[in-house]
């Protein structure tokens, strides 16, 4: 019993120095993060000493419920219960007070405003994972054992290691716009305008702000498309290769009846994991435009309807239905994965 009064010792004065440390100094700020890491460490050690002893199928049973219970209880605590009080405001009035029903619900479908935001929103869905994997997957085809492979794949993986809200800001410089006459300092419009063309106002004409907006998305998401896809058709058995090329199969019919086929469990997860990005996108919306000029989308209306516009019911019904349409995607995910498995 000696073991777990000093374990418990050490929490108590571990915890009480974390709570006494000032600080507004970054020597204490660093002082307060050992103290954190030593309290896992204190945790974690007085878990395995305290079931190493437990030998037993028993044993092992305790020694694996004492690390899985925390994590479930963390993630009921940080995740399961706020997505069903989500759900449950979701019933309510802006200020939470008042039940009303679908009202929530039933604005989302009907308002002229939030039916520009689902279009949106659609539209972001349909190009931007379908426009992304296709890149990545003709660009990885193209490089794959060439000289300058591992040169081209960094060029197009570069944005990834890139924030949304940086690579926002470097193609709020591309698309910005001046009269034709002045000097420009947006690439794309010093492209219109050395050929002759008007300035165009990229991120204030709609519809096609929308589109331009997109090609952002796109232009991150495709280094991870092209990446994990890279990776499937290098894992593509030489003998398959071999005995298609012997059959006279080759180029676009080796592309079609050879690589899409063996690849496809990728290209699925490549789909849906750029889809559920999709439709929590937020950043690229509130750094180009705060979601003016029709360009709002799901997920930044959440954001205006619960923080700005202060209507919790509201707020609440768009998170939910984020989430009602992420689910499917990951529910097929986990099947396909699942077949896959068993194969």
């Amino acid at each position: 019993m000696v073991t777990p009064v000093v374990i418990v010792v050490l929490l108590i004065v571990l915890a009480t120095l974390a709570g006494s440390i000032e600080i507004d100094t970054v020597s204490g700020k660093f002082l307060q993060m050992f103290i954190a890491v030593a309290l896992f460490v204190v945790v974690v050690g007085g878990i395995l000493l305290m079931t190493s002893r437990m030998r037993s199928r028993s044993g092992e049973l305790v020694q694996t419920a004492a690390f899985v219970l925390p994590a479930v209880l963390l993630i009921c605590l940080g995740l399961l219960y706020p997505a069903i009080n989500n759900i449950y405001q979701s019933f309510f009035d802006r200020r939470g007070d008042e039940f009303v029903g679908w009202d929530n619900y039933r604005e989302v479908f009907t308002d002229e405003a939030l039916l520009l935001v689902l279009r949106n929103t659609a539209l972001w869905v349909a190009l931007v994972p379908v426009l992304s994997t296709l890149i990545g997957l003709v660009y990885a085809v193209l490089v794959d054992r060439s000289p300058f492979e591992k040169f081209a794949k960094a060029l197009i993986f570069l944005p990834m290691a890139i924030s949304l809200v940086g690579a926002s800001i470097i193609w709020k410089f591309v698309y910005d716009y001046r009269a034709t006459e002045n000097d420009q300092i947006g690439l794309a419009n010093q492209v219109l305008k050395s050929l002759g063309f008007d300035t165009y106002r990229f991120l204030l004409t709609e519809p096609w702000n929308n589109l331009f907006l997109i090609v952002i998305m796109v232009w991150v998401q495709a280094g991870f498309a092209m990446t994990i896809l890279s990776a499937s058709i290098k894992a593509i058995p030489d003998d398959i290769v071999e005995a298609a090329r012997l059959d006279g199969v080759g180029g676009l019919k080796m592309f079609r009846y050879i690589t899409v086929p063996s690849i496809r469990p990728s290209l699925i997860v490549v789909l849906t994991t750029i889809s559920i990005t999709t439709l929590k996108v937020f950043d690229i919306v509130r750094t180009t435009t705060g979601g003016n000029y029709d360009t709002s989308v799901l997920a930044y209306e959440y954001y205006v309807q619960s923080f700005r516009s202060f209507d919790q019911g509201l707020g609440a019904a768009l998170a939910t239905l984020i989430f009602v349409l992420v689910l499917p995607i990951v529910i097929y995910n986990i099947r396909q994965m699942r077949k896959l498995e068993a194969r």
